[in-house]
């Protein structure tokens, strides 16, 4: 079932990209949602409004349980929230969106970088980003392509350890995976599985 519903989320990403949506937002849709939800995928991804997964995804009412947080920094309200998806919906897929330029991964950079003290509750963010950018300054090149590309990689991992997810994952009734969104493209592509 994971392997279908992952299909499904990128076909509907090639149809977004040659610009082809087959939503259904009717009437009819929204009546047969409003009985209760059975949402096939689990989109924890950014903030960032270029990147709005039900668009990118084109999926419509009721298909996409989607979490989102600057930087996807993972907090005990998100993790409950995606145990749930899996738990109590018996979503299959798990998917960690990360995306090219992301505010968040570039704000944490040049705190670390300036050492400086971010403002406010930025500040949790920032932490929250510190090892994927250590990781991406590991890694060499972009730093800020690399972290936000680490970010994705670590999140999967600390998630597969969660021991509500990692029983899914183990039973086989559930798939996590990371995947990169290209701003300028709009393509889709898994990055860890």
């Amino acid at each position: 079932m994971s392997e279908q519903a992952l299909q499904r989320l990128l076909e509907g990403n090639r149809r977004y990209v040659v610009n082809r949506p087959a939503l259904d937002e009717s009437p009819r849709r929204r009546m047969e949602v409003a009985q209760g939800q059975k949402p096939f995928a689990i989109i924890f991804g950014c903030v960032d409004s270029r990147v709005p997964p039900e668009l990118i995804f084109d999926q419509g009412l009721g298909d996409l349980f989607v979490i989102r947080t600057a930087g996807e920094v993972l907090d005990q309200a998100v993790l409950g929230s995606l145990e749930f998806g899996v738990e109590e919906l018996g979503i299959p897929l798990l998917v960690v969106l990360g995306h090219e330029h992301c505010g968040a991964v570039k704000a944490a950079i040049e705190v670390l970088d300036g050492h400086i003290e971010a403002e406010a509750d930025i500040e949790y963010l920032v932490d929250a980003l510190v090892p994927a950018v250590e990781q991406g300054k590991r890694l060499g090149g972009d730093v800020w392509d690399q972290a936000g590309h680490a970010q994705v990689a670590l999140l999967v991992e600390r998630l597969k350890r969660s021991p509500v997810l990692s029983a899914a994952v183990d039973s086989g009734v559930l798939k996590v995976v990371g995947a990169w969104y290209d701003l300028e493209t709009g393509l889709v592509e898994i990055t860890v599985e």
